[in-house]
Formats: structure tokens, C-alpha cells, sequence
């Protein structure tokens, strides 16, 4: 993993409709990293991720892919910088009408101008590439939550992108489709060198996957720590850091007793 930048946030605020959800964060992606996102629900690491691919511009702050600037390009500029990575939605995004294959084949189809069988072949070796050779002509209906997500990565890297963002890869996932995944995710980073910004909070993928973290606290609306996620874990003097990595309740919490159970009502 070398230590140079291929992303670089900075002073990025986001939010809607005018209310701040993340203020003024700056940080950087590494080539080959798997950098994840994480946080409490409502921190805003799913705003942060949108803001980073351009499906929501910034209130303020810059987001550069090497030294192009994302938020102030148009056009051809714009799109070349977004051919620079692949994204991976929450729950797949496949097009239900089309087979596995074929929703492999449509950014080919979209962005290239190679001929049917160069689309078809290369489609065939992503699905390969996942474990998804076998499913390519079934129907996303008929595939399992796992598969569904595999199959999204494979999308994903079609135009061979070398940097995938992925959106709660593990979300709805027994533990063993879980497993796979992050077995992929490694092997597609150590083998093709690719880097991985991941939005999640399953402790067990973040320590199993993770380079490196930041931790977005949904009160200060900014980055409360970033590094190693086991480091943080076993050294972070900030309580809520140490808490969520050891999956410990808020004692302090309003409505909560001391020890930390609920307070009785009545």
C-alpha cells in the first residue's frame, strides 16, 4: 500500500436544505486502503459518500481525485474524474428487467465503444472475478442478498474503475454472505491493487477489512477519530470512540439509569 493520496476531502460540509450533517471535514484516501466510514446512525456517513461521488454537491470544501477537483468540474472533465471509480449501493441497484450479465454489460455499453462480444467477454470476466460466472443469465429476483451485492461490485468494476466506494456492503446479510464479502473485498485489493471506501458499522468487517477508519459523532457533526479501528479501540482517550468499538451503552445517556439500563417509567 503506497502512501500517496488518491482522494483528498477538505473542509467538505454537507447537509440538506440548508442543516449541516457533516461540518467541515478534511481528510485522505490512500491507493490501495480500505478506508471505511463509520458512525452511529444519523452521522452522516451515507451524506459524506454522496458528496464524495457527486450525487450531492457540497454546502462548502473540495473533493479531489488526485489533483482534478470534482465539485467544480462540468462536462467531459466531470465525467472523466467519475470514471475514476465504481460505486456499490446499499441494496445492490440492479436492474430488475435485465440478467446478471446484462447489468454487468450496460456501463460497457454506456461508455465504451468496443464491440458486443469484447462487452459480453470482459462482463463475463468481472462476474468471474466475484464468484458470479455461474448466475450471469438469472434474473436479480432470483438471487440471494449476497449475491446481489457481488453481483453489484462486479458492476462496479466494468470499466475497470481504481477506487470502488461501497455503500453498507454488509447490510442484510447472514454472517456467512457476510464473510464472503470481506474475503472478496481483501482479495480485490491485495490482488488488483484496488482501493475501497466502505460506509458500514459491522464491527466484525470493520476489524477484519479495515486499513483505516474515521468515526463521524453525530453531535459534533465531524470526524472524532481516525486510524487503526483495533488502536482506537484499546487506546482512544474519547469515550463515545471507545464505546462504539466496544459496543458498550451510553451511560449518560437521557433516560438511563447509572448502571445504564433503561429508566423506569411510571
Amino acid at each position: 500500500m503506497e502512501n500517496t493520496a488518491v482522494i483528498s476531502v477538505r473542509n467538505l460540509t454537507c447537509g440538506y436544505d440548508g442543516t449541516v450533517i457533516v461540518d467541515d471535514v478534511t481528510f485522505d484516501v490512500h491507493h490501495g486502503e480500505v478506508f471505511i466510514i463509520l458512525g452511529g446512525s444519523g452521522c452522516g456517513k451515507s451524506t459524506l459518500l454522496k458528496n464524495m461521488i457527486g450525487l450531492v454537491e457540497p454546502m462548502a470544501g473540495q473533493v479531489y481525485y488526485g489533483d482534478e477537483e470534482l465539485t467544480s468540474a462540468s462536462g467531459d472533465a466531470r465525467q472523466a474524474i467519475i470514471r475514476k471509480f465504481g460505486v456499490m449501493y446499499q441494496m445492490g441497484a440492479l436492474f430488475g428487467s435485465m440478467s446478471v450479465l446484462q447489468n454487468v454489460m450496460l456501463p460497457l455499453e454506456e461508455f465504451t465503444d468496443l464491440p458486443p462480444d469484447a462487452i459480453e467477454l470482459i462482463a463475463k470476466s468481472k462476474l468471474a472475478m466475484v464468484d458470479m460466472e455461474n448466475a450471469a443469465f438469472k434474473m436479480p429476483a432470483a438471487l440471494s442478498g449476497g449475491m446481489k451485492k457481488r453481483a453489484a461490485i462486479a458492476r462496479a468494476m466494468a470499466l475497470d474503475p481504481g477506487i470502488l466506494f461501497l455503500d453498507e456492503p454488509g447490510a442484510g446479510l447472514d454472517p456467512i454472505s457476510s464473510a464472503v464479502l470481506d474475503e472478496l473485498i481483501l482479495d480485490l485489493s491485495k490482488n488488483l491493487g484496488i482501493t475501497f471506501v466502505i460506509v458500514t458499522h459491522e464491527l466484525e468487517s470493520i476489524y477484519k477489512i479495515a486499513d483505516r477508519v474515521i468515526m463521524l459523532d453525530k453531535e459534533v457533526k465531524s470526524i472524532v477519530a481516525e486510524g487503526d479501528p483495533r488502536e482506537l479501540r484499546d487506546t482512544s482517550d474519547n469515550p463515545s470512540v471507545r464505546r462504539f468499538f466496544l459496543r458498550q451503552p451510553d451511560t449518560d445517556a437521557p433516560g438511563r439509569e447509572p448502571d445504564g439500563q433503561p429508566a423506569a417509567q411510571g
